[in-house]
């Protein structure tokens, strides 16, 4: 009994710590908070239909409890599908065996799931790999069964070949067909370009380049333009095919170091420009993403790759675009706070975010990690840093039309219940950017002042037209109802008091 007093003591203290680094911290109305839930480390397998449900269902609700606000989803391992497809074959991720139908839509399921929860969904693809290292048979229906003059082996793994335009409209034609299909709110890929390198091994394609250099005297610059053609073909599709779709990227948490480069950072580790070929500055600026959420999984303190240097980094050279950072949990809860030996460094990192303007949220590796509570990481999440929901960030560079208020906000009684209830705007426009999505439903005690301007009144976002009031209060409340388009724009407010 002593050691588990203490052990609940060392929580309090920690908790208490938390709380005063929280009160630094402005608790802002708009924050990406993601969570990326993948297949490729092969958590799915051996699950049948009812299990992988139950399993993914749990993990929401508990990433619903912390306010996570948009789930990241792998749908495309390796040239492969976790969603019906006729174009590729049934993930070996979801059965053991490439090809094999589960029997249901993973993808399907999970749009539906997140947004019954007011979540947004982003489908996560892997563009290059067509096989990793523990894949033994590729079915007939892959790719390479078809085509493997496309593709290059390295380090026991297959890829498409970056330098050919027949599997860049290959990899498009897949995101036509996921955007066009399911109701995703993005699209996403990650850190995996041309492969990370290997002492010893060459990724063999000298001969393309000699084929087909299209005038570029350097190899390095020959393959980060053939993935700068990927990346600008591929927010086209997504663009044209539905408009109002994200398109998002993750790339290796350190661009470039000061060495390669006067403009990179104070870093010695691998080059996301240098060694995978991946100018994601360039993207940016350019306009071809829609989001950025670098991984920045190492502590604050990392000698090789600090991770307030690299947050300072990105929040500096990748503000053109929205930017989030990528938060590795395990490895913030395994690292002290170098301040506070008692703490973690979720604090820190969360303190040294909302500092900066430029960075307008993160995203969770792995979402498994954080719904599991791993070093009471979603604890803190739901008692201080997202104790409120959050709307997304805006992308006003697609669209920042606001949609139309919501009518007819009232209060009911049903089933000894009391109830909020409302109608959807008045000649709510039809266009798809336009549609209303969510609700958002601010409280505001008697004598407090009505403002939208902060997430401390929001009590819930809501695919709903009703909110359940809460049981068991007294006095006259005021609340505010808002309605949200796909982008996240927000209505003028619908206001009603209500005394309890």
């Amino acid at each position: 009994m002593r050691y588990l007093y203490k052990i609940c003591l060392l929580f309090l203290l920690v908790l208490m710590c938390h709380n005063v680094v929280y009160a630094d911290n402005k608790n802002p109305k708009r924050e990406f908070r993601g969570a990326w839930i993948q297949a490729v480390n092969g958590q799915f397998l051996g699950m049948g239909e009812q299990e992988m449900k139950g399993y993914l269902v749990t993990m929401l609700n508990n990433l619903k409890r912390a306010n996570v606000n948009a789930i990241i989803f792998q749908v495309r391992v390796e040239g492969d599908a976790l969603y019906r497809s006729s174009l590729e074959p049934w993930s070996r991720f979801l059965t053991g065996t490439q090809g094999k139908d589960p029997g249901w839509d993973p993808l399907q399921f999970m749009v539906a799931e997140a947004h019954a929860r007011g979540m947004e969904l982003h489908a996560w693809i892997n563009p290059y790999r067509a096989r990793t290292k523990s894949t033994r048979k590729l079915d007939a229906k892959h790719q390479f069964s078809k085509h493997p003059e496309r593709f290059i082996g390295y380090d026991s793994q297959l890829f498409f070949n970056p330098s050919l335009q027949e599997n860049r409209d290959w990899i498009c034609t897949i995101v036509k067909d996921i955007v066009s299909r399911y109701d995703v709110d993005g699209f996403h890929i990650d850190d995996y370009f041309y492969p990370y390198p290997v002492a010893g091994n060459q990724f063999n394609d000298d001969v393309f380049y000699k084929n087909d250099s299209r005038g570029i005297a350097d190899k390095g610059d020959w393959r980060r333009d053939n993935v700068n053609r990927l990346i600008w073909q591929m927010h086209k599709t997504v663009r044209e095919t539905k408009p109002w779709v994200k398109f998002g990227v993750s790339p290796f948490g350190i661009y470039r170091n000061m060495a390669s480069s006067p403009a990179g950072s104070d870093t010695k580790g691998l080059q996301s420009y240098d060694d995978l070929y991946a100018d994601v500055i360039h993207w940016i600026n350019e306009g071809w993403v829609d989001y950025c959420i670098p991984q920045v999984y190492w502590e604050i303190g990392h000698t090789a790759a600090d991770y307030e240097t690299l947050v300072k980094w990105w929040a500096k050279h990748a503000a053109n675009r929205p930017l989030y950072i990528g938060q590795d949990v395990n490895r913030t809860v395994r690292a002290a706070d170098l301040k506070n030996s008692k703490s973690h460094q979720l604090p820190a990192k969360m303190k040294l975010q909302r500092s900066l303007p430029a960075i307008q949220g993160s995203c969770l590796w792995d979402a498994a990690s954080a719904a599991n509570n791993v070093g009471q990481y979603r604890t803190v999440l739901e008692q201080y840093y997202h104790k409120n929901p959050a709307l997304m960030p805006q992308y006003k560079f697609i669209d920042k039309k606001a949609p139309k208020k919501v009518r007819g906000v009232k209060r009911i009684t049903t089933g000894g219940n009391d109830v909020l209830v409302w109608i959807t705007p008045n000649k709510e426009n039809t266009k798809a950017f336009d549609k209303v999505v969510n609700y958002v439903v601010y409280r505001f005690a008697q004598g407090e002042k009505v403002k939208l301007e902060s997430s401390s009144n929001i009590v819930a976002i809501t695919p709903n037209t009703y909110y359940h009031l809460p049981k068991g209060e007294s006095g006259k409340y005021t609340y505010v109802v808002t309605a949200l388009d796909r982008l996240q724009n927000e209505s003028k407010g619908k206001k009603v008091t209500v005394k309890f």
